[in-house]
């Protein structure tokens, strides 16, 4: 049977944001919904994405210390309750076991919806001195928290992360690891993802349950929404206490441990879709595309055409991840349609008359732009071309997170900005967590952090004028 010879049209991005980003993410094949209400099936597309991200994270945090383990995703309702501000963060969240092998627990399961309080308890049984520290200890797992609303990659049920969490002798140790882990998700979503990032602490309000601090990177999307794209927290000594993490100093003395933990999920690929995607579907940055590069022969049937195709692409695919697509089932019209919805960055084509030439077709997702190469010069084309796209997209999104980055003095700016160029606002803050909750009642905004690179914008908190020494940004947020 003749299979349909055009991709089936995405809602536009001005029309309806929201489903703009389920028809991509459905259409592109990155998820799928499941029977399981709230939890989503990740394609073998969208967990590619996944693993490169994934790998590029991994060797980041080998490179400072960091190794791997593995925890049990059931925690004991007892241990869950020592920590008494961590249980209330997560409480509505927690999903429970009740019934094993067809008889009641003694004791109910939570399924984790995060692994503080089992890691805590077995970094007490492994630590005794201070021989025994830094622990650096990293998980990639799943976690379970019962969403209300979900949206595939966003906000799910069960998702994908990996959580961090470290040990150590000293305050400053811990606080340094923190940091460290922050600069690294910055690298990661900057570098890799093509996003730019806004770096800050979290206000008391809006800080992790049991933390001290929490430090976290902001990234900003096509309609001005932020995306909170990975945290990292100090927490002192309120896990170490409860959880009796204690250890022999250099002194001889006994003493509690410092801790820190840190964390970015599958939210990732969300972030992707929304900072680069346009009406055409998805865009990817080269650095994480499954598919960097698809070969499309043109007249295939054509003598000569698909054995200098096969050639090319053995050549490429040594260097490169690069896909030929020879399906004789499909127009070149639908190929082409097909490839730009998901957001391979180059598209190669060769036919007759390319022979003849000695060349291919570049055309570039990101911009729509074609080129001519000899074949002899596409392998060293292609890499720098890749660079170009990679750098382009982050620059089309530094110039929105600074076209849609206003400054505001008032309450009435503050809604003023949101409502006609919705993005970060910038204002000076009191402290009080009224003025905070004001602003969220007014425009839904939330803080999004006290940014590291402050600036003296005025003398007065932008909500009830009293003195103001704290710059905080603001936005609303996925």
């Amino acid at each position: 049977m003749e299979k349909e010879e055009y991709v089936k049209e995405i809602t536009s991005i001005q029309d309806d944001f929201a489903q703009w980003y389920t028809d991509i993410v459905l259409k592109a094949e990155l998820a799928d919904y499941t029977d399981t209400k709230g939890c989503i099936a990740i394609r073998p597309y969208g967990y590619a994405i996944w693993e490169n991200i994934q790998k590029y994270m991994d060797e980041k945090f080998k490179e400072v210390g960091v190794t791997n383990f593995y925890m049990p995703s059931l925690i004991p309702e007892s241990m869950l309750q020592k920590e008494k501000d961590h249980i209330e963060g997560f409480a509505p969240e927690v999903a429970w076991v009740t019934i094993g092998g067809g008889e009641e627990l003694e004791e109910k399961l939570c399924i984790r919806p995060t692994s503080e309080t089992m890691i805590s308890t077995m970094y007490a049984k492994w630590i005794k001195s201070w021989r025994d520290l830094p622990i650096i200890g990293n998980q990639w797992c799943n976690v379970l928290r019962w969403e209300k609303e979900t949206r595939p990659f966003l906000r799910s049920r069960e998702f994908l992360w990996q959580e961090g969490h470290t040990v150590h002798e000293n305050a400053k140790e811990a606080e340094d690891i923190a940091l460290t882990m922050l600069d690294i998700y910055a690298d990661v979503i900057e570098n890799l993802l093509a996003i730019p990032v806004l770096k800050g602490k979290k206000t008391p309000k809006e800080k992790f349950a049991g933390a001290v601090d929490t430090y976290t990177v902001e990234t900003l999307m096509i309609d001005g929404r932020a995306l909170q794209s990975a945290t990292s927290h100090y927490f002192g000594q309120n896990f170490t206490k409860p959880f009796n993490i204690k250890f022999q100093n250099r002194e001889g003395k006994e003493e509690y441990a410092y801790q820190s933990s840190w964390g970015s999920t599958t939210r990732l690929i969300g972030a992707v879709i929304m900072a680069h995607g346009d009406n055409r579907g998805l865009k990817l940055p080269p650095k994480i595309a499954p598919i960097q590069a698809v070969i499309i022969p043109i007249a295939q049937h054509k003598q000569g055409v698909l054995e200098k195709v096969t050639e090319v692409y053995d050549n490429l695919k040594k260097n490169y991840r690069v896909k030929l697509d020879d399906r004789d089932n499909y127009s070149t019209g639908f190929k082409f349609n097909d490839w730009e919805m998901r957001g391979v960055p180059v598209r190669i084509e060769i036919g007759p008359k390319d022979l003849e030439k000695n060349q291919a077709v570049l055309v570039r997702r990101d911009t729509n732009e074609k080129e001519f190469v000899e074949l002899s010069k596409l392998n060293e084309r292609l890499n720098k071309l890749f660079d170009e796209i990679q750098n382009n997209m982050f620059n089309i999104c530094l110039k929105r997170v600074k076209d849609k980055t206003t400054i505001a003095c008032s309450i009435d700016e503050i809604i003023k900005n949101l409502n006609e160029n919705q993005g970060y606002v910038k204002t000076m803050w009191c402290g009080d967590v009224e003025c905070e909750n004001k602003i969220k009642e007014l425009t839904g905004a939330h803080s999004r952090c006290i940014p590291f690179e402050q600036e003296h914008l005025a003398d007065t908190c932008a909500v009830c004028g009293k003195k103001a020494n704290i710059m905080v940004t603001w936005g609303r947020q996925y």
